[in-house]
């Protein structure tokens, strides 16, 4: 991963934690995996760079080997037709070519030992990587396992707030019935014994009690009157006899 990406990977990371911090744990571990995957593909593109500057070079170490022989050639038949002259300029140019190749050659063994390093340090990532998305899904099934058991306690929590208040509504329900039972009985009651409708055509007490003194009343002027009339009657017979 280049400077500039691992500077805004480290801004974005400080930038989510900042908006939020109750981020999905499973969203974070997937955006991880990601950005490892990410160098991953930095690291296979780095080690596609590296060997293709090498088969450049070893293309072009080819073809110097190729003029080596060439000139080799040309100055054995310079030699042949007694032209040192020629056979010294084409040996010229292979001592060139031979340098070069020896220059090249390092160059390709720096570069194989670059592509080997990388292909080594790929082999270590992709294998982190694949313990990461192990350890990341074992993450987040914990994680969705658990918050899904969150879920239920929160619901069973408030349905016992609930059936508290279906319990208290019960009660009630249940006493009112008993109080219209109870009611019901003792009418029924009065009813088989007879007394429902005197007690129904019963005032209230006050009603009741004012009756209660007039009736007395009456009585006792009734009886005043039966008493006057004995004593009146009593008198005549004696005053007869």
């Amino acid at each position: 991963m280049s400077l500039l990406r691992r500077f805004a990977f480290a801004i974005r990371a400080k930038l989510n934690a900042l908006l939020s911090r109750t981020s999905d744990p499973a969203a974070e571990l997937d955006y991880s995996y990601e950005q490892m995957r990410d160098e991953l593909q930095d690291v296979t593109r780095g080690i596609a760079d590296v060997t293709t500057q090498k088969k450049r070079l070893e293309i072009h170490r080819t073809r110097l080997r190729s003029n080596v022989e060439k000139h080799d050639t040309q100055a054995r038949a310079a030699l042949q037709e007694g032209r040192d002259d020629l056979a010294r300029r084409a040996l010229e140019k292979k001592q060139v070519n031979v340098s070069q190749i020896t220059e090249l050659t390092g160059q390709i063994d720096d570069l194989q030992e670059t592509q080997d390093r990388l292909v080594g340090k790929r082999a270590e990532l992709s294998s982190q990587i694949e313990q990461f998305r192990t350890k990341k899904e074992t993450m987040k099934a914990r994680y969705q396992a658990a918050e899904a058991s969150a879920r239920v306690s929160e619901a069973f929590t408030g349905a016992g707030d609930t059936m508290a208040d279906v319990h208290r509504s019960i009660e009630r329900a249940t006493e009112r019935t008993e109080q219209m039972e109870a009611r019901a009985a003792a009418l029924e009651e009065l009813e088989e014994s007879g007394q429902l409708e005197s007690v129904l055509d019963e005032g209230d007490s006050i009603d009741q009690e004012l009756d209660r003194l007039s009736s007395e009343r009456a009585v006792e002027n009734e009886l005043a009157t039966l008493r006057a009339e004995m004593d009146e009657r009593e008198a005549v017979e004696e005053a007869a006899e």
